[in-house]
């Protein structure tokens, strides 16, 4: 039985994960659970999941989950502390990455440390210190088995060959709501229409992400790390079915494939279970259903925040936090109807531009400058930095 850490426990992968748990009680064990602040949803997986240790962001979030847990045994801990003892427990096997934001970071770092499997799902991690964690995780022997679909797609595509003989790796892109949207018409987008997302199924501002595809240039840079490629070798093509999730081509002209229906389920549970599968009851593909698989070029003018995260990717050390930190700011602002949808790329590299890069040294100096750039636009719009 595999022991499990699930950091965002009430978020959409989170709550996904706890799914297959249910699913597969002889399988998983949940040990510790962590959410930000939804102690109504994360009192509810504590009475039926039974973990030993749970941590929230706030000593009174904490209190209030106290209060609502009389009676039950379970330590309950608050803070950046908490989440670091939930990540490094000694009866915990696999700790589950999915706290979005920076918040999910240091945890990481120390489940790593301490010599702990993780599945991730966090972008942050690996966008703002993606050399230092693998770095950590190749000394450590630890192995960080991806959760995204398109990153869990090249991982399973990677069984079939040597890394040296990638020749590159194709990320897929369903192009989101505005794919055939004249570019003309982006600055009257409102936050209601970007968060109509045609496939998946996901929270606000990974929604906003994936309808100005800064989540493809996210993930770029998470494929450089996790899979120690050139940034020249990862492309991102628009491919408006969400079938074929990633690809990978060899040296000889081969391509592998992986393609499922668009289930979240399935990448976690392919992490959860590495380096078996589990026989499950989800839907399987269809092919017979499909009338065309289609892929086309992103058009990086329409969708500058590509080209910025490549940009990111290209330079590294600290530019990539500063991406990261101005895009999250922006997305806010966005949502909040401060901005308009055309905002969020010139924000972002309006803050790149402004940075001055440097070598990253350590995770600590990537939450730093998290920390100055959110400051630096808080103080600039108005809000808490």
């Amino acid at each position: 039985m595999k022991r499990l850490a699930i950091l965002g426990s009430t978020g959409s992968i989170g709550t996904q994960t706890l799914s297959l748990v249910e699913a597969f009680p002889q399988e998983f064990q949940v040990v510790a659970l962590a959410s930000r602040r939804n102690v109504t949803l994360l009192a509810e997986q504590i009475r039926k999941f039974s973990p030993r240790l749970v941590a929230v962001e706030k000593e009174g979030a904490a209190e209030d989950l106290r209060r609502r847990l009389s009676g039950l045994e379970v330590e309950i801990l608050w803070g950046p502390e908490g989440l670091v003892s939930l990540a490094i427990a000694p009866d915990v096997d696999l700790v589950v990455s999915a706290m979005v934001g920076t918040a999910g970071l240091l945890p990481t770092m120390a489940a790593i440390e301490a010599k702990k499997d993780v599945a991730l799902a966090n972008k942050e991690i690996l966008v703002m210190g993606g050399e230092l964690v693998m770095a950590a995780a190749k000394a450590r022997d630890v192995r960080i088995l991806p959760i995204d679909s398109e990153h869990s797609a090249i991982f399973q595509c990677l069984s079939g060959g040597r890394r040296e003989e990638i020749k590159r790796v194709i990320l897929t892109a369903s192009g989101g709501p505005f794919r055939d949207l004249p570019r003309e018409r982006f600055a009257g987008i409102s936050p209601e229409e970007a968060l109509r997302h045609p496939t998946w199924s996901m929270g606000p501002k990974v929604t906003i992400d994936s309808a100005t595809l800064m989540n493809k240039g996210l993930e770029v840079i998470e494929a450089k790390w996790l899979f120690d490629l050139k940034v020249s070798q990862i492309e991102v093509l628009v491919h408006p079915q969400s079938i074929v999730h990633s690809m990978v081509e060899f040296i000889d002209g081969s391509f592998l494939a992986q393609l499922s229906i668009t289930d979240m389920r399935l990448p976690i549970l392919y992490a959860l279970s590495y380096p078996e599968r589990r026989r499950n009851t989800l839907p399987t593909l269809d092919l017979t259903q499909i009338s065309s698989l289609t892929f086309e070029p992103v058009d990086q003018e329409k969708f500058p925040c590509l080209s910025l995260a490549y940009w990111a990717a290209e330079v590294g050390g600290t530019l990539p936090a500063v991406l990261n930190a101005a895009n999250e700011v922006a997305v806010s602002l966005f949502l909040a109807k401060r901005i308009d949808f055309n905002d969020i790329p010139s924000l972002v590299e309006k803050a790149m531009g402004a940075h001055k890069v440097r070598k990253l040294g350590s995770i600590e100096e990537a939450l730093e400058v998290d920390r100055q750039v959110r400051h630096h636009l808080g103080a600039e719009f108005g809000i808490a930095g």
